[in-house]
């Protein structure tokens, strides 16, 4: 085989491989922290579809698939404003999901509770960090305070 015309072939293939290693090794180490959380396990518990959960695990890595090409490719995608508010709220669900998990595991509930006193309210104090989460989000992307 003559490889003398490939020129630059080899670098950019070495680079590739390195690439496409690097991001397997990376999406493996989200999925075994969502795993590990047990985030998948938590929505199954509340939502009470155990059947679904295979579905669930699909829909996640689908999910980084997606946001690695989004991220990589950066490609113009116009969903209009309904498009906007479904990929909005299913990205708020899974941040909110990590961010709660995330809270559970080191348990910063129980002891902010346990250090504030309360002892009546605690679904009032979770609804209102959450609320707070979204109204802090609209604010952001309303008064365009990332630009």
């Amino acid at each position: 085989m003559n490889f003398a015309g490939l020129g630059n072939f080899w670098p950019r293939a070495l680079l590739g491989l390195i690439g496409f290693s690097s991001g397997a090794l990376v999406a493996g180490g989200v999925v075994a922290l969502t795993i590990g959380l047990g985030i998948v396990e938590r929505f199954v518990g509340i939502s009470h579809t155990a059947k679904s959960a295979r579905l669930y695990e699909s829909m996640i890595c689908l999910g980084g698939v997606d946001g690695c090409l989004v991220t990589v490719y950066l490609p113009y995608l116009f969903l209009g404003r309904t498009g906007l508010l479904v990929t909005g709220l299913f990205s708020g669900v899974f941040v909110g999901g990590w961010i709660m998990a995330l809270a559970e595991l080191l348990n910063v509930f129980p002891v902010f509770i346990r250090r504030l006193g309360l002892t009546k309210g605690k679904s009032y104090l979770v609804i209102s960090l959450a609320l707070g989460k979204v109204l802090g989000s609209l604010l952001e992307f309303g008064m365009r305070w990332g630009k």
